[in-house]
């Protein structure tokens, strides 16, 4: 079975005659008998997932890693951090998405204010299943914990991924955009609220 492996800001997938989607041009080397195919947009999820990517401006397009050999993957320089699922749903940044194993399931969600055109808000994968996913993020994850009466608030430039039983509302007016010079457009933020598990990056997009 395919197996995802960080070091630092390389990802390291082993295939055995099996497929691993990851982002398009995140190859950099790789060994053994390996074959690259578009996976299109959302990785064959259905019309259902290409049209939600759509409608949220995301254009994260997919490439199928499939054979035997070892393959090396890289964005940018970025860190990259594994995350292992067993039956459960993990919300990434759409962006922050680099790969994800056989028996996951993807799909676009868009948490905003005034739907998905007005650019204030966040779109997010949910991946779900069992299996891995590898994660991108500008700097080591930093991962800070939710608890049931005590609101995280992220900015959403720091927002990397989630997982638990948490409810996220975006909240606008926010005041200290406008005091660090980033004043233009509604400033607003990512409000976290119930049990669960946030990671940020410590650098924003």
């Amino acid at each position: 079975m395919a197996m995802l492996t960080a070091s630092g800001r390389v990802l390291q997938v082993d295939l055995h005659g099996d497929a691993v989607r990851a982002v398009q041009g995140a190859m950099v080397a790789y060994t053994g008998t390996v074959e690259f195919r578009n996976a299109g947009m959302g990785g064959g999820d259905g019309v259902r997932a290409a049209l939600k990517r759509r409608a949220g401006g995301e254009s994260l397009q997919l490439m199928e890693c499939t054979g035997t050999g070892q393959v090396h993957l890289a964005v940018d320089a970025q860190y990259v951090s594994v995350v292992d699922l067993a039956g459960d749903t993990l919300s990434v940044e759409s962006e922050s998405v680099l790969a994800v194993t056989p028996g996951l399931k993807l799909d676009v969600k868009f948490a905003g204010l005034g739907g998905a055109m007005s650019g204030q808000g966040v779109a997010t994968t949910t991946v779900t299943g069992s299996g891995q996913v590898a994660v991108l993020s500008d700097g080591p994850m930093i991962v800070l914990e939710v608890v049931p009466g005590q609101p995280l608030v992220v900015d959403p430039d720091a927002f990397v991924a989630s997982s638990g039983q948490l409810s996220t509302s975006i909240v606008s007016g926010v005041s200290w955009r406008s005091l660090v010079g980033e004043g233009s457009g509604e400033a607003f933020s990512m409000r976290f609220d119930g049990s669960g598990l946030v990671c940020i990056q410590p650098a924003e997009r």
